[in-house]
């Protein structure tokens, strides 16, 4: 089963109405999904086109679908599909370009109305996040789904886009039950009901299984998680190796002891870019570095850190894929020391051969407070200050106002 799965038959019963809803008694945990969230985000300036199939991507060969509004995904148009086919299944989509910067300010909109509620967010991506609402109930003076049917609220009228919510017991079924509420629904699944919910799904919904495991498992006779709940632990052992026996085993008797996890920790920040065609001239290698480089040190100094390890990935047109890295002497965000340490990681790397994909990263992240320890004669520190206003500059007047004039386009320069 996919993330935004179609409600089962007979399974309206979970449905949260206005009149009706399911005993939430005990099922402390949300997840909250945004529907088609960049599609959403993009059809608040063109309400006109809300009943239209309408794809968001970009416009190279090699672009794969953002989102797809709910018209065009009855096409059978979905997230990462190449544009090429999305294009036959639906030739009548309207396509808008992603706009940058706008989804990143919806999402940060959208995650402080649930920290107004809970410290406990976890989120996953941009558009979905799991919450642990236990402790804001007394507080709140509500139950979960009371919190559920406020979230969508505030989401609706103070960011024009809808969500679906999931409540449960625990995170997996929590997960299982926003895909089924999709659109701007919401499902809840009280705790004693939760194996009458679980067991006529196929074993695709268990968290964990992909297209090889599945296949596994319907060879041994498991079509339905109940087929799995019945089988014993050590069959499940001997048929899927002990680790993933053990979890499949739990996940089908309702079981998930995962907690919450609010903000968890960075551990690198990176940027990427796919060539529409593939790569051969190191300049245009050398401006792409500089353009990732810039964008993975503009992040790091909006988050307050720094990091010490730069990092390169190249993906080669015959798709082999190889990184290479550097520790520094000290923590930066500056984008031009990131830059001269990618490039020189690029003269290491390179074979001649045409590159697809380049991207930068930083690892071994630290807080911007850490010592610097710049020797007196380097130029960071004045490539820090300029850096510095130019952020200033892009957050009053746009991401283009200042750049590089090596990124300049022709008709720029």
């Amino acid at each position: 089963m996919g993330r935004n799965a179609e409600l089962p038959a007979g399974f309206e019963r979970f449905r949260a109405g206005a009149h009706a809803t399911p005993d939430d008694t005990g099922c402390g945990v949300l997840h909250v999904d945004m529907d088609a969230f960049f599609a959403a985000v993009e059809l608040r300036e063109r309400p006109e086109l809300v009943d239209r199939p309408v794809i968001v991507a970009g416009a190279g060969p090699r672009s794969v679908v953002l989102s797809a509004n709910y018209p065009a995904r009855r096409y059978g148009v979905r997230s990462a599909m190449p544009v090429g086919a999305a294009r036959r299944l639906c030739p009548q989509a309207v396509w808008i370009p992603p706009s940058r910067g706008v989804y990143s300010e919806v999402s940060r909109g959208v995650l402080a109305i649930f920290r107004e509620l809970t410290p406990l967010v976890e989120p996953l991506s941009l558009d979905e996040a799991f919450l642990d609402v236990r402790g804001a109930l007394r507080r709140l003076g509500t139950t979960p789904a009371g919190i559920g049917a406020l979230i969508r609220n505030r989401v609706a009228a103070e960011h024009g886009i809808t969500c679906s919510v999931g409540v449960a017991g625990v995170k997996f079924v929590a997960k299982l039950a926003s895909g089924m509420a999709k659109p701007d629904g919401m499902l809840v699944v009280p705790v004693a009901q939760t194996l009458d919910f679980l067991h006529p799904l196929p074993v695709s919904a268990l968290w964990g299984v992909g297209r090889k495991t599945e296949e596994n498992l319907r060879r041994h006779g498991l079509e339905t998680i109940a087929d799995v709940a019945r089988t014993p632990l050590d069959r499940l052992r001997r048929s899927l190796g002990v680790a993933t026996g053990e979890h499949l085993h739990a996940l089908a008797h309702g079981r998930d002891d995962r907690a919450i996890v609010p903000d968890a920790e960075e551990k690198s920040i990176g940027a990427e870019h796919t060539f529409d065609v593939d790569q051969y001239d190191r300049a245009v290698l050398d401006r792409e570095l500089l353009r990732l480089s810039e964008r993975v040190a503009a992040t790091l100094r909006g988050k307050g850190i720094r990091g010490r390890t730069v990092s390169i990935k190249l993906r080669f047109a015959d798709f082999r894929t190889i990184t290479r890295a550097r520790t520094l002497f000290a923590p930066t965000d500056v984008g031009r020391l990131i830059h001269t340490t990618a490039v020189a990681l690029l003269d290491e790397a390179a074979t001649g051969a045409p590159v697809r994909l380049i991207g930068v990263r930083l690892e071994g992240l630290d807080g911007a407070e850490s010592a610097e320890q710049l020797s007196f004669d380097s130029p960071a520190p004045r490539w820090r200050e300029a850096e510095l206003a130019a952020d200033v500059a892009r957050s009053k007047f746009g991401a283009a106002a200042v750049r590089p004039a090596s990124l300049l386009s022709p008709d720029e320069g």
